[in-house]
């Protein structure tokens, strides 16, 4: 079984282990695009406001429904080497600017198909990856060339940008309520640093609960705590909360060397108990004297200690994530403090009101009214689970926009009106370059257009009318010609406030060349397979396409195929 190449003197060499196989040339490069066509094919349905769903059901048979490119990627689990790269992509754009992810891969998708055809013509593939490089370094110039600088903090056109991302969603009915929202969140976290601003998305807490409907979501001025108040005696709400967060446990912590206590009479156990109460009493009047009237704290809350803070009239929160912590005191102002000596008045964080709401079955504590808080919290609704997960998904998406025109004001046109725009320069551009790079660069500007061309397959329209009406315009110089999607024509997307950021168009240009070009470079794909049937290309260990029995023999030397005789084992 093991691969057999002929040097000169005719001695067959054994190049590989057994189970290794080795696909060449042209095979392997057919090979890989295919693989990344289909992946392509698979989330192109799903691009622009009349994209379609998928549902995705994993092997515990959990399901998920979305048309989120990155999150359909990531569960589909794919074992194809070529196509991981195109899932890769969609991660990085995911992680990078948020939206964009499917756009990302309908273009590395396109790229490659378009290669495709110029390796039939026996174009060499280094050309190609060349002739790809630079196009998509000018397809770069001719975005930035377009793109309309804003104000970061105009709210009007954050708002529009909000929209334009939730526009291919499930939410579009709710996208105004959801981009008021998204937008007062990220402008609330956001720090202007000289010229430019500074924003964490992690500054703002996403928290979903089934139930209601989208309408109900809300932004809280705060943070919202999935605990629940910890002692029964403790009041349910405080207003004009005076907050302590505390990162160490209120409770007599066992010695660090290991202590014997002799006890000869119940007399020194008790005074042994009631040493250990006036303990947590001290640490309790510590924080009542420090004016706290509501203490959160990261780890844990004795019983005792409990029993006393509930006769001061003080709420008590224990065991909350060290990140929830984080996010309290950007949001009240507090302080965290690690040793309770060290709890004074200054320490303490405000908010309005701090009360336990039951929000469908759990009770939640609100932390709510902080002035100016640098973390808030949005509370997101719907109608079932899955809803609820899809919404929690688009909202991020729109949160990475928002925050990515922040952070670069720079914006251009969506329906595709970018891409057109740059395919045509990059036509015209193509034409200067000598040799075969001027092919790859007239392929990359057809590649361009796949984004429009999906557009406008997904709403129903004829995708080849489309296209040429869409290139004339273009030509004439109407720069924001896109595809109404929702309309179904052809129009001026700017004046239909379908607005992107050009982060986002910069990142899926830059990630699908890329991809595509280490595709292309590939012309050998050698799989091996380890001694004993570790890690092969197929799940657990086993090499696709090798009998049951070779594989996953745990150790068994190579060679011994299938079971030895075990002579009387079985």
């Amino acid at each position: 079984m093991g691969m057999q190449a002929t040097s000169k003197g005719n001695m067959p060499v054994v190049l590989l282990k057994e189970g290794g196989s080795e696909t060449k040339g042209k095979d392997a490069q057919k090979n890989n695009i295919a693989a990344a066509k289909i992946v392509a094919e698979i989330v192109h349905t799903s691009l622009g406001p009349r994209g379609m769903d998928k549902m995705l059901v994993d092997s515990l048979g959990d399901v998920t429904i979305t048309n989120d490119g990155a999150t359909i990627l990531k569960e589909i689990d794919v074992q194809h080497p070529a196509a991981k790269m195109l899932v890769e992509i969609s991660k990085t754009t995911d992680n990078e600017v948020g939206d964009g992810t499917t756009s990302a891969v309908v273009l590395a998708g396109a790229l490659l198909e378009h290669a495709e055809s110029l390796i039939d013509q026996d174009v060499h593939p280094t050309i190609i990856v060349d002739g790809y490089k630079k196009a998509a370094r000018k397809t770069k110039e001719y975005l930035e060339e377009i793109a309309d600088s804003i104000s970061p903090v105009d709210k009007n056109m954050l708002t529009k940008i909000a929209k334009t991302s939730m526009q291919t969603k499930l939410v579009r009915k709710d996208s105004d309520l959801l981009a008021d929202i998204i937008v007062k969140s990220v402008v609330a976290v956001s720090e202007k640093a000289g010229e430019n601003y500074e924003v964490d998305i992690d500054d703002i807490k996403v928290e979903k609960k089934a139930g209601g409907s989208i309408k109900d979501s809300i932004i809280i001025e705060g943070i919202v705590l999935d605990k629940e108040i910890v002692h029964g005696g403790m009041p349910r709400k405080i207003t004009d909360a005076k907050i302590a967060l505390i990162n160490t446990a209120l409770e007599i912590s066992k010695t660090e060397t290991d202590a014997k206590i002799n006890i000869s009479n119940p007399q020194q156990l008790k005074s042994f108990l009631d040493e250990e109460n006036r303990m947590l009493k001290t640490m309790v009047d510590k924080v009542i004297g420090s004016g706290a009237n509501v203490v959160l704290c990261q780890k844990g809350l004795d019983d005792m200690a409990q029993h006393y803070l509930a006769k001061a009239g003080i709420i008590a929160v224990r065991r909350i994530k060290e990140s929830d912590l984080t996010k309290l005191a950007k949001a009240t102002g507090a302080r965290i403090v690690t040793n309770l000596d060290d709890l004074f008045e200054k320490d303490l964080g405000t908010a309005e009101t701090v009360e336990e709401r039951k929000i469908e079955e759990d009770k939640w504590v609100f932390v709510e009214g902080c002035k100016h808080p640098k973390s808030v919290t949005l509370l997101l609704r719907g109608g079932s689970q899955r809803v609820v997960d899809e919404v929690e998904r688009s909202v991020h998406d729109a949160l990475m926009v928002v925050k990515d025109v922040i952070l670069k004001p720079q914006i251009v046109a969506g329906g595709g009106a970018p891409e057109t725009f740059a395919s045509t320069k990059l036509r015209g551009w193509s034409k200067s370059l000598e040799g075969r790079e001027q092919l790859a660069a007239e392929k990359f500007a057809d590649a361009l257009e796949s984004i429009p061309l999906t557009l406008s397959e997904n709403a129903g329209m004829d995708p080849i009318d489309t296209l040429t009406v869409l290139r004339s315009k273009q030509q004439k110089g109407e720069k924001w010609t896109g595809i109404d999607v929702m309309k179904g024509k052809i129009g001026n997307m700017k004046s239909s406030d379908i607005i992107e950021p050009l982060a986002v168009k910069l990142q899926i240009v830059s990630a699908a060349a890329e991809a595509a070009c280490m595709l292309l470079r590939i012309d050998d794909v050698i799989a091996t397979q380890s001694s004993g049937g570790g890690g092969g290309g197929g799940e657990g260990g086993m090499p696709p396409g090798m009998p049951p029995g070779m594989g996953g023999m745990g150790g068994m030397p190579p060679g011994m195929g299938g079971m030895p005789d075990m002579g009387g084992m079985m």
